[in-house]
């Protein structure tokens, strides 16, 4: 055996044992049972990723170790030059998928003991003594232990609730958005997870509204699913026509603004809305119409007067109005925002939301995800309320006007109406599963009286 190959199985020894007695002792940490299973090869992993609540990873992590320790130090040229060139190209393959799966592994331990993710570059190079630190030091203690059973269930068994899934569902109206979402489902190493279920409803052109819930609740996921992004099991209509059969064409009817602003900073504000409307606008759209387009945008959010200024010297309300402006720009039908109004104060969120209710205004359909929504409610036309049951899946809790919403579940802000469907262990009621139930069978009541 060349020196080399001895010199790598000895540091591979002695990161291994460096990892083994660090993940013996993180486990001790976390106060899992059998932490001595720190020893044993591939176990190993799975005990790891069940303390943290993230079975899946282990498995696989665990697997891998199994099968690459052999196929490192077995002598694969025997079998002749090609065999081991396909021997070393599937190995290859083999340790960049460990690698990743470790450090979503390594991400979980990282936030579990408060440390950040600078700790990432150690972790790939050397884990052993990375894992050891983490295990020894007194200066890591957790600041919160998974709950494994919560990880493994999360999702899998919705909660049996009431007349949730025959209440209503959405019209195919010519005017409006209809969203009949049956389920939103993903599989997770040949496990089906819901992250949402029986959301129906329909909102008319000219509505602002809010889309509320708690963390995890999953608005974002009912976002991606509405405006096609990750297509759920649903019927999606925008003014008559089906966003999923007709993506290609249904895509540009529908503007979507990010929580972070996506722009360059070494460009003028007028470039990046000129560039924005010459990569969105259809290719027939001739430059006169083009021209007249970004000045309507520019003049209806005041971005007109500082139009020849470089991006990067703009306020924060500043960006966020040139990120609105870049998808307004296209005429959109259905308007969709993810926190326009982040890391911005009182007097400048009211000046962007006015904006939006003026867009709103004007026909379309605005749909805002917010985490201070009690500052501008009175800009909303409707409330969407998701929260997730005690299936941890998310769900339609209430869909209707701010005043009806603070009825229904009996609070005054819109804050108050969030802690109400949060779990009590995240300092809610816990009372998603009564509001959802309670939501579904008023409306099919509702519904029935209006048919006859």
């Amino acid at each position: 055996m060349a020196e080399r190959d001895i010199l790598s199985m000895v540091w591979s020894g002695i990161d291994w044992l460096a990892f083994s007695i660090g993940l013996h002792l993180v486990l001790k940490k976390l106060k899992e049972e059998k932490s001595w299973l720190a020893w044993v090869p591939g176990v190993r992993f799975f005990k790891l990723g069940q303390a943290l609540g993230m079975s899946a990873e282990g498995i696989l992590c665990g697997l891998l170790e199994l099968l690459l320790y052999p196929m490192r130090f077995y002598d694969w040229d025997q079998f002749g030059e090609r065999f081991a060139v396909a021997a070393s190209l599937i190995l290859l393959v083999l340790i960049v998928i460990r690698v990743i799966y470790e450090l979503r592994l390594f991400l979980r331990v990282s936030r579990v003991f408060g440390a950040k993710k600078g700790w990432l570059p150690l972790w790939i190079f050397f884990s052993g003594l990375t894992m050891l630190y983490f295990g020894a030091s007194k200066k890591r203690v957790p600041l919160e232990i998974a709950d494994p059973e919560e990880g493994q269930k999360a999702g899998t068994a919705p909660a049996a609730i009431a007349h949730a899934a025959a209440a209503h569902h959405a019209t195919a109206g010519e005017n409006g958005l209809s969203v009949d979402l049956r389920e939103r489902t993903v599989s997770d190493f040949g496990k089906k997870r819901y992250l949402l279920k029986d959301i129906s409803l329909d909102i008319p052109n000219g509505s602002m509204v809010l889309l509320l819930g708690g963390s995890g609740s999953g608005k974002t996921t009912l976002v991606n699913a509405v405006i096609g992004y990750e297509k759920a099991d649903a019927e999606i209509l925008l003014n008559g026509k089906d966003i999923y059969r007709d993506y290609g064409q249904m895509k540009y009817r529908i503007g979507f603004v990010p929580q972070k602003n996506l722009i360059r900073g070494n460009d003028t504000v007028i470039r990046t809305v000129t560039d924005a409307a010459e990569l969105r606008l259809p290719a027939a759209t001739s430059r006169k119409e083009r021209g007249g387009k970004v000045g309507e945008v520019m003049d209806l959010l005041g971005l007109s007067a500082g139009a020849d200024g470089l991006v990067c010297k703009k306020s924060g309300g500043q960006l966020r109005r040139i990120s609105i402006a870049m998808e307004l720009v296209t005429d959109p039908e259905l308007f969709v925002l993810d926190e326009p109004d982040s890391g911005l104060d009182g007097v400048i969120a009211r000046e962007i939301f006015t904006k939006l209710r003026g867009i709103a205004d004007s026909g379309k359909i605005v749909i805002v995800i917010t985490h201070t929504p009690d500052r501008v409610i009175d800009l909303f036309d409707k409330v969407i309320v998701l929260a997730r049951d005690s299936g941890r899946v998310g769900r339609l809790a209430f869909y209707g006007s701010p005043d009806e919403a603070k009825a229904f579940f009996g609070k005054e802000t819109m804050e108050g109406i969030v802690m109400s469907v949060n779990r009590r262990e995240e300092g809610g009621d816990g009372l998603a599963d009564h509001f959802v139930e309670r939501f579904a069978r008023e409306r099919e009541t509702a519904e029935e009286e209006a048919v006859s």
